[in-house]
């Protein structure tokens, strides 16, 4: 069995379940320890290459606008490797390479490729694609261990909030800068179990462009920014454009120091693990008095505030 996985999340959730010797090639965007034993088959025209949160919107939605991809497929590896089935996705053409792109590249190949596309909208659905994952791999039952200590992790984190009787935190987090982009798909049900709840997401559906102006009426008691594809030193870049709004300093999670910037591959990269790890982040931060950050979390996200900008003790 030779697989090739076109989005991160997909190599990630391999690399979980012990199942990486069956990959034979990755995306340039997955995980270090992925792209330092396989070779990248995904790339993109924008590789390497430094764009404001502005310009990467444009260029993405005239892309989108042009009917073209950002991504391709390297034709020649591809015939080397010659997969038995590629993992790719249909949820994000912005984020990751699509099914139609990938379709093209292996049309070209000599041999039948299972394509299996993972479609998550909810949380549960993230689970659903590690099974289908280690399903196509023929390791079903590693994949039921693996989400079953995940799930001991979640009901976990439920229990200590009904022991605490910890009340719902008005939350917000932000998937973008400029312009502003509410949370979608997951990240909804990630601040639900976390103890919070964002009332200007779209649960199960696309994250949309948010008026500063509804931001500032529903006034989060947290705010969480953690823009797609940046990490916390990216997104620091780009802080001005919200501090610089005249009514940033009015909204009740500045006053409260309850600002905080994250890595993006905690929430809008849909691994089972790391949206996990998500869920765990927040809880500490919407309820620090009873949840710690985990240690191997700390590096991962930054407290904004006032006074500087620091990472959390």
């Amino acid at each position: 069995m030779k697989a090739c996985s076109f989005l991160p999340a997909a190599t990630k959730m391999i690399y979980d379940m012990g199942l990486q010797h069956t990959l034979e090639a990755v995306t340039f965007e997955c995980p270090p320890r992925a792209l330092a034993e396989k070779p990248a088959v995904v790339r993109c025209f924008l590789e390497g290459k430094s764009y404001s949160s502005i310009e990467i919107d444009k260029i993405f939605s005239a892309s989108k606008a042009q009917g073209k991809s950002l991504y391709y497929v390297d034709e020649d590896l591809l015939r080397q490797i010659q997969p038995d089935v590629i993992f790719t996705q249909d949820v994000c053409e912005v984020c990751q390479i699509d099914t139609e792109t990938t379709s093209r590249a292996v049309a070209k190949l000599d041999k039948h490729v299972e394509l299996v596309p993972l479609l998550p909208q909810s949380l549960n659905d993230v689970f659903d694609s590690a099974l289908i994952i280690a399903k196509a791999l023929h390791q079903e039952e590693i994949a039921y261990d693996y989400l079953g200590k995940l799930n001991q992790r979640l009901q976990s984190i439920l229990d200590t909030l009904r022991k605490h009787e910890a009340p719902l935190k008005r939350v917000s987090l932000l998937e973008w800068f400029d312009p502003i982009y509410n949370c979608g798909h997951w990240i909804p049900h990630q601040i639900a179990y976390a103890g919070g709840v964002d009332m200007l997401s779209n649960p199960s559906g696309d994250s949309i462009v948010t008026d500063w102006e509804k931001l500032v009426k529903y006034n989060p008691e947290v705010l969480v920014i953690a823009p797609c594809g940046f990490d916390t030193k990216r997104s620091l870049e780009e802080m001005h454009l919200l501090t610089s709004k005249p009514e940033w300093n009015q909204l009740q999670a500045v006053k409260e120091n309850a600002v905080y910037i994250a890595d993006f591959d905690l929430f809008t990269q849909p691994s089972a693990s790391t949206l996990v790890d998500g869920i765990e982040l927040l809880s500490s931060l919407f309820h620090p008095e009873i949840f710690e950050i985990p240690k191997q979390l700390k590096d991962k996200m930054l407290h904004f505030s006032y006074s500087g900008i620091g990472e959390l003790p």
